[in-house]
């Protein structure tokens, strides 16, 4: 049951991103990013002090670190989310899984601790050539450049996922290590919306600022959902109920925002998602879990 903590994460983020898609018609992204934060920040600065949680923590720089990875993948995904279709910007953040075996595999490689299998490597190429084919339509339109972005936004969030999980062994709460986050990415924010300038409020839709608050909302109870199933549940089964987050995206990028997916997009899509979900199994074939996690 805990797996299924993913599951609402998915949904929380899937929902977020429709906000974000919005707000990005009037804000430019780093004033995204820090709303985003300070929302979540005074969200869960409040959750926390409700369930008597301390703030201090023992493991300061393994949330530095987990910031760091944190912040680079929201930024790119917020990016694609403005400039690509809903579903894209989310499948193409969803190659984190893909990413993770690829790391197992290049490992494996490069210090000789084993031989990666040839149904490994090919889940690997697999997912590369989903992406490919998934961006094509997105050269055609001057987008790839968002869709580049939008990849590395799954780099960035594989090794996010990564260092959650390393939280979770050492025994951080979740919420703290969500808050902690959230303070990273209003600092981050702050000192990039300071550097290239803050949007006049007489410029801003209601629409975009209405969802100002709900983003760091939704984004504090993602967070606090993904933080428990990873640090909870099994890592296999709730690396692979990550996906669902994709359906969500579709779900609201084709029926709210009026996306359309051409053929391609839709065959680069099902080539990631069934890639991701075979990497994800069969690379503790390769080496075991908490090795490929320690990393």
């Amino acid at each position: 049951m805990q797996a299924l903590w993913m599951v609402l994460a998915s949904f929380l983020f899937a929902t977020m991103a429709v906000g974000i898609k919005v707000a990005s018609t009037s804000f430019n992204l780093f004033e995204l990013v820090f709303y985003r934060g300070v929302v979540s920040m005074v969200f869960m600065a409040l959750a926390l002090r409700s369930r008597g949680v301390a703030l201090r923590t023992p493991v300061p720089w393994m949330h530095a670190w987990r910031t760091v990875v944190g912040v680079t993948a929201m930024a790119a995904w917020f990016y694609a989310i403005a400039h690509l279709s809903l579903p894209t910007a989310m499948t193409l953040n969803y190659m984190s899984g893909v990413w993770v075996a690829a790391f197992v595999v290049g490992g494996a490689l490069l210090y000789g601790k084993a031989t990666p299998q040839g149904s490994l490597l090919a889940t690997v190429l697999a997912g590369f050539a989903g992406v490919v084919i998934m961006l094509r339509p997105s050269l055609d339109q001057s987008q790839l450049f968002a869709g580049l972005v939008g990849l590395l936004s799954g780099l960035a969030a594989s090794l996010a996922y990564l260092q959650v999980t390393a939280l979770g062994k050492v025994g951080e709460p979740e919420g703290r290590t969500v808050f902690y986050f959230a303070v990273g990415t209003a600092f981050i924010g702050l000192a990039g919306a300071s550097w290239v300038g803050w949007t006049p409020w007489a410029s801003v839709r209601w629409q975009a600022g209405a969802w100002l608050v709900p983003l760091g909302v939704l984004a504090s109870l993602g967070q606090w959902s993904m933080t428990r199933a990873f640090s909870r549940g099994a890592t296999l089964l709730v690396a692979n109920l990550q996906y669902s987050g994709i359906v969500f995206g579709a779900f609201y990028g084709l029926w709210l925002l009026d996306d359309t997916l051409d053929p391609r997009e839709w065959l680069g899509m099902t080539i990631i998602v069934v890639s991701g979900i075979a990497a994800t199994a069969l690379r503790n074939r390769v080496l075991p879990d908490n090795a490929a996690e320690e990393h």
